[in-house]
Parts: structure tokens; C-alpha cells; sequence
């Protein structure tokens, strides 16, 4: 038995879930008001052997396979190549980072993405998203071994921030939640203990106008998905169905100075250093506009397991 790949989709004004298998959806029977009712009543294996209507995929409109009710909790900074171009310097940074997004973000994957006005400086951030199993409500240790209780499946995350509000500010949770900035999907990956190996090699790859700008491996994580619920669980509840986006690879739009430069920097006036931040930015013209075309893919190398395609067109804010 493989890895089991789930939509969640809208057909005749109802939503339902059902099986991937090639261009087919097989209906999962029942209602599943949100992604951790869904994964509390369903098994890899059951889900295997599901028979049952099927649809053509593309006579449906899929949706998030993660509910907005769900928790939307991130790490940050965790590739080494992306610490680096982040000013950071991977062998004294000794910590996770987590902050969260708003769970109103959340949005299908081909779903349109909506540059504020107020925002200049639009980033993208493909990340392998880990999807809760069971609940965690007190510390608990983590093991690859055991890793297989606690993951029910991954999906693609996009964790889209506006730059110039996110660093200036430093606020992480303003410049990472305006609404549309969370794209996941549009395939939920159900693993079994025996698949868990690849979520130490799944290939992700970004690519913007066709142009590749992020391609890695989650080989390449400082802190993988066990000793992150471990030390996650010390600190707060998780829930079937909760969200744990993973970090991105080197490759953003971002360009922050060397942590020699942010020595000298910081002994400048507070209105001054910003200024030469956002003046550095308006050089790059990797970032986001209108009309752009975001895909993010991720798979592994011998296609048991591929999230599917996202697809986020900019468009300017009405």
C-alpha cells in the first residue's frame, strides 16, 4: 500500500472529499465539516481500498484541503542556504523559529493572489505543509520512529509575506496574513509508517513566469518535523487536521545585508537603517506584480508522492 493522495472539493453546491487516482475522484461517502474530522474518520488504508462514485477531476472545483478552522503555525528560517540569504548565520542561530498566519488566508491552490495596495515588496515561500494526526495536549517526544502517530499527511504551502511590512516592522503575523497569502493544496498526501522516509526527501520547486527561482529538498531542513512537534508540544495543543508549514529553501526576493553589514547598520539612527532596507529592496525585481504567474510543485523523485500544481495569478487589490 502507497502513500493515499486526497482532494477536497466542491461538486453541485456541495463539498465533499474523496480519492485522488490519476484524473478520478473517488467520493469518500459521509461529511466531514473540517480537515480533523476528516482524518479522525478515515484510514490510509481504508481509503486504499475505497471503490464508489467516481467524478472527472476536472469537473470540479477543488478547495483547500485544509479547513479555515483549523491551526496555521510556521517555522521560519529553516534551510540553510535561506538563513544565509536572510542575514542570518546558520551555525549561531540555534533556535526554531515559529510564529502563526491567519487561518483567513487560507485559500484554495489555484486560487488568485491579491496584492494589497498598501504592500510594495510581495514574496513568495513554497513549504512542505505537515498535517496534524492526533491531538498533542502535553509535552510529548517525537521520533522518526514514532513520527507516523502524530503526521496524517503533507500538502504545499505557499506562505506568501509582504516584505516591507513583515522586516521594517517586525511583524510576522501582519506581513504573512493578509487574505490569499496562504494558499494549501490542492492534493492532502495521507502517509502510512512506511512512507514516512520521504518527508526527508521530497523535492520542492518554485518557478515564477516559468522562471525557476526555489528548488530543494526537505533533505535540507535544520529542524526536521520530530524534533519540531517535540518541541512544539512543550509549549501548545495540536489538533487532528492543525497545519505546521515547514520553512522555505534559499530563493526569495528578499535580500537582507551580512551580518556584518547588520552590525554597522544597527548603530544608525532607527529611520535611517530602514530607509537603506527598503531602498535595497526597490533593486529587486524579483518580486511579486500584477500579472505574474506563481506555480509551486512538490513531489518525490519517484512520484509515490506529488502534491499537485499551484498556480497563483497577481492581481492588484481593487
Amino acid at each position: 500500500m502507497s502513500a493515499v493522495h486526497v482532494v477536497r472539493f466542491e461538486f453541485e453546491n456541495g463539498i465533499h472529499w474523496g480519492v485522488l487516482r490519476q484524473d478520478r475522484i473517488t467520493i469518500v461517502p459521509g461529511t466531514f465539516e473540517t480537515t480533523g474530522d476528516f482524518i479522525r474518520q478515515n484510514t490510509v488504508a481504508d481509503l486504499a481500498q475505497l471503490n464508489g462514485t467516481q467524478l472527472e477531476a476536472h469537473k470540479v472545483k477543488l478547495l483547500s484541503p485544509v479547513t479555515r478552522n483549523q491551526q496555521f503555525v510556521c517555522q521560519g528560517a529553516n534551510y540553510r542556504q535561506h538563513m544565509i540569504e536572510s542575514g542570518m548565520d546558520p551555525d549561531a542561530k540555534k533556535y526554531n523559529m515559529i510564529f502563526t498566519k491567519a487561518t483567513s488566508c487560507l485559500v484554495a491552490a489555484d486560487s488568485v493572489l491579491i496584492k494589497p495596495r498598501s504592500v510594495r515588496f510581495l514574496d513568495y515561500e513554497i513549504e512542505l505543509g505537515l498535517v496534524m494526526k492526533r491531538v498533542i495536549s502535553s509535552a510529548v517526544t517525537v521520533t522518526d520512529a514514532n513520527l507516523h502517530e502524530f503526521i496524517a499527511g503533507v500538502v504545499i504551502v505557499n506562505d506568501y509575506s509582504a516584505r516591507d511590512i513583515q522586516i521594517p516592522q517586525m511583524q510576522f503575523y501582519k506581513g504573512k496574513s493578509f487574505r490569499t497569502f496562504g494558499p494549501v493544496g490542492p492534493y492532502l498526501c495521507l502517509l502510512d509508517a512506511q512512507d514516512m522516509h520521504y518527508l526527508k526527501a521530497l523535492q520542492l520547486r518554485l518557478t515564477v513566469n516559468g522562471e525557476v527561482r526555489q528548488s530543494d529538498s526537505t533533505a535540507n531542513l535544520v529542524y526536521g518535523p520530530a524534533e519540531t512537534l517535540t518541541e512544539l508540544s512543550s509549549v501548545q495543543n495540536l489538533e487532528p487536521g492543525d497545519l505546521i508549514a515547514t520553512g522555505t529553501p534559499a530563493g526569495c526576493a528578499l535580500t537582507i545585508p551580512s551580518p556584518a553589514k547588520q552590525r554597522i547598520a544597527a548603530l544608525m539612527p532607527e529611520a535611517t537603517k530602514w530607509k537603506l532596507f527598503l531602498k535595497a529592496q526597490e533593486g529587486r525585481t524579483q518580486y511579486l506584480k500584477a500579472g505574474d504567474v506563481v506555480e509551486a510543485r512538490i513531489r518525490s523523485a519517484d512520484g509515490v508522492i506529488d502534491l499537485g500544481v499551484q498556480r497563483n495569478r497577481v492581481v492588484e487589490e481593487a
